[in-house]
């Protein structure tokens, strides 16, 4: 059933669906749900007077947009409510937004500040701003409210969210995650999560403004995307993991074949020659799943020049591991973990989940050949998202994977008075094994990007 077929049913048995309310107009004291009726009156007129052409797909959403607002200035000047100014603007701005957009969530959405928005049932609406949550005063009127947007979003990208499949990864036009999730796994009613990304991709030299990295540490990271190097990049939730992997995969030369492989595909990379490949869950037979590991394996046969994967999360794993020790060099994924050690645990882990009966020796021989370098993100107490370790992987000695700390994050440096961490990520004075094999291709690095930078105290080094 369209959206439209579901507003139209709304509209014939119980009236057309409630739209939001936010706070109390300051200026006319008005309390929100004083306009609930002229909002549910308003939005019946203007299906009406537009009926299927609100979902006309001849139409750019430019001229959509213009033609809702036309039509609403149209029936507000027919309503004989006395409205103030500031209840008509805010009437005209909330019904867009609910024809248009999301709702009570739409000004997030458009705020470039906000990086996250989190509903937690129709009342409770958070965001995420500057790294740090603040709890707003948007709400949506009731849960089917909340449906009714959950399931905009999802059926833009031919999701579904029902009973029998309570919780979805989406994503919206922009490229935004979203994850939605119903009864009975969500015990206190609908729950949705949108992180945003910028409008723009962010460059190096952003996260070098941000103080994510330093431009020392950009000219090597730089050097071992081009030199080929193997990369996981490593943190936990909202530590700026695809952040930084879009940034990586940017400097990826454009004369090579990429190969993008994502759960909900979320990476914009600029290059000509892009492939892109995203999982796609079962139908509701629960049949006809393509899995993260299948796209790994089926892009070994795309000739591709290099592969990104945008989440390492289970047997896939081991299919990665195999492409980069079987020439696809310069592969670059992300996975969840707390320090650059764990990752080497996670992989095994990962690679234990595939099914295959190998040896943990096996497994480590494989890491210790396949990865060479971890890139580990943190978010801070302050809310700024950090690169706290960069470390080589630097082969086996005995039964164990050994690392090399090349860049470390000086927690010693201590906060300001503002509680912003004053630290950044120096160089520990430590030469990669793999400087000889970017000397081979071309890839000379100074030997200062290495000179050996003081710890303050307190710093564990």
């Amino acid at each position: 059933m369209t959206l439209y077929e579901r507003l139209s049913r709304a509209r014939q048995d119980d009236g057309p669906p409630p739209l939001y309310a936010v706070g109390e107009d300051e200026a006319s004291g008005r309390a929100p749900d004083s306009l609930a009726g002229l909002k549910r009156k308003i939005h019946q007129a203007l299906l009406h007077a537009m009926g299927p052409k609100l979902y006309d797909t001849q139409m750019t959403a430019e001229q959509l947009e213009s033609r809702v607002r036309q039509e609403l200035a149209s029936v507000l000047q027919h309503d004989d409510t006395p409205l103030s100014a500031s209840d008509r603007q805010r009437l005209i701005a909330e019904t867009t937004d609910d024809i248009l957009g999301y709702g009570p969530i739409e000004p997030f959405l458009r705020d470039p500040t906000v990086t996250e928005v989190m509903v937690n049932g129709p009342s409770t609406v958070y965001i995420e701003r500057d790294g740090k949550l603040e709890r707003t005063v948007a709400r949506f009127l009731d849960e089917a409210h909340l449906r009714r947007t959950m399931d905009k979003i999802v059926e833009q990208v031919g999701r579904r969210i029902d009973e029998a499949q309570p919780y979805v990864d989406a994503r919206l036009p922009d490229g935004s995650r979203v994850n939605a999730a119903i009864p009975p796994i969500s015990i206190d009613g609908p729950v949705l999560t949108v992180r945003k990304f910028a409008r723009e991709p962010y460059n190096v030299q952003d996260l070098i403004a941000f103080g994510t990295l330093t431009e020392t540490v950009g000219l090597f990271l730089e050097a071992c995307v081009r030199g080929r190097i193997n990369i996981l990049v490593s943190g936990g939730t909202g530590s700026g993991k695809t952040t930084t992997l879009n940034v990586l995969s940017s400097f990826i030369p454009s004369d090579e074949r990429i190969l993008t492989i994502e759960d909900a595909a979320e990476l914009r990379l600029l290059q000509p020659h892009i492939v892109r490949l995203e999982h796609r869950p079962p139908n509701i037979e629960g049949r006809g799943e393509v899995t993260i590991r299948d796209l790994v394996r089926n892009a070994l046969r795309m000739r591709p020049d290099r592969i990104v994967v945008g989440e390492v999360r289970g047997g896939e794993a081991l299919d990665m591991l195999q492409a980069m020790n079987t020439g696809h060099d310069g592969s670059i994924s992300t996975v969840h973990a707390n320090s650059p050690r764990d990752v080497i645990a996670r992989l095994e882990t990962m690679c234990l989940m595939a099914g295959m009966d190998l040896p943990v020796r096996a497994i480590r021989e494989q890491v210790g050949s396949a990865v060479q370098l971890i890139v580990h993100l943190a978010r801070l107490r302050d809310g700024s998202r950090r690169m706290t370790h960069v470390t080589e992987v630097a082969g086996m000695e005995g039964d164990i994977i050994t690392l090399q700390d090349l860049f470390l994050f000086d927690t010693g440096m201590g906060v300001d008075e503002t509680g912003r961490h004053q630290g950044h990520i120096k160089s520990l004075g430590l030469r990669p094994r793999f400087v000889d094999r970017l000397a081979d291709q071309g890839i000379k690095l100074d030997a200062a990007l290495f000179a050996p930078e003081r710890m303050a105290r307190g710093s564990g080094r």
